[in-house]
């Protein structure tokens, strides 16, 4: 009952929703940079939710199995094949024994979420099987696949074959394949936001054209960005002050400024504590948007109140979301 990684791929991690209560303690989230691609992966076939699959970046996994399987995948716009048969984003593929699943490059995006019927059986740490990379612990020896990496999966209670080798049926698209050519991402403001504000009858509009910029010109995704945080350059962010700041808690969305003035976005493997300016905080629901920007992406930011973030929250676990996973909880094997 395993899956051999017949070529690891550049960057592929086992994940589930991650490490949840213990940032106070200094450890990161980790997890599936996108938990919702990952959650409608699981249900699609017949897994719990938060179980855990791989995260892979940029394609080039190529996955043998050694019993047969269910698999579905969500996220950017990967070419993938079981056999030479396409399986496309949010379908799920019946796997028999000994046949290869395959990965190629992104056309948009760079990461999906791969489920395995049952789930990736790797040992819990601290609450989760999430690989953190940086930490190296969890996942697979805590760290990324390497070619000819054998992955224990939990075992099949039985075996039934599907009457489709690809499903007709899938998910709605936007929850499958979150990828954008021209992403924007919805923000509420920083606890810092006023320190790139003029101040009353000062600096005039040298210091609101910098939030302006902000809201208005795209940044470019540089080549140093990892799971950690996306380093964005373009318009430069100026305080209008430069007193020190005291270390404060950071989270997977919350957009600093160095004293470059180049933003940085910080996401699911990011220290858990700061003390560069925290401008903007991008919602919860955008993190799988953000999840796939690669170097050379353009992204803008737009501006939306708390209220309206919050509606958002509950709008991705609201009656449609509540009413699929309900209709999925029956094993999609039968």
């Amino acid at each position: 009952m395993t899956a051999t990684a017949v070529r690891a791929g550049f960057l592929t991690s086992v994940q589930d929703f991650g490490r949840t209560r213990f940032r106070e303690f200094g450890v990161s989230t980790s997890g599936a940079l996108d938990p919702f691609a990952l959650r409608v992966a699981n249900l699609l076939v017949g897994n719990e939710q938060e179980v855990a699959g791989l995260e892979i970046t940029l394609g080039g996994l190529q996955l043998r199995f050694d019993d047969e399987r269910i698999v579905a995948w969500c996220g950017g716009e990967f070419d993938v094949h079981v056999g030479s048969t396409v399986l496309p984003a949010g379908h799920t593929a019946f796997l028999r024994a000994g046949e290869e699943l395959k990965f190629g490059r992104p056309q948009i995006g760079c990461r999906c979420w791969l489920a395995i019927s049952e789930g990736i059986d790797v040992t819990l740490v601290l609450g989760s099987r999430s690989t953190d990379l940086r930490g190296k612990f969890g996942g697979f020896e805590g760290r990324t696949l390497r070619d000819g990496d054998v992955i224990p999966l939990r075992p099949r209670p039985g075996s039934a074959t599907p009457a489709t080798r690809i499903s007709s049926w899938t998910a709605p698209h936007d929850w499958v394949s979150p990828a954008k050519r021209d992403p924007i991402l919805r923000f509420v403001r920083g606890i810092d936001w006023e320190r790139f504000n003029p101040p009353s009858g000062g600096y005039g509009a040298a210091g609101a054209s910098t939030l302006q910029r902000f809201t208005s010109e795209s940044f470019a995704v540089s080549s140093d960005s990892d799971r950690m945080g996306v380093r964005l350059a373009g318009p430069e962010l100026q305080r209008t002050d430069d007193v020190d700041l005291v270390s404060e808690a950071v989270a997977p969305g919350t957009i600093q400024v160095p004293p470059g003035g180049q933003p940085i976005l910080l996401l699911g493997d990011c220290q858990t504590i700061g003390g560069y300016p925290k401008i903007a905080h991008v919602v919860t629901v955008d993190l799988g948007i953000a999840a796939q920007l690669r170097p050379g992406d353009k992204v803008r930011f737009r501006e939306i109140s708390l209220p309206e973030a919050h509606r958002l929250v509950r709008s991705e676990d609201g009656p449609q979301a509540r009413d699929y996973r309900k209709r999925h909880e029956i094993n999609c094997r039968s």
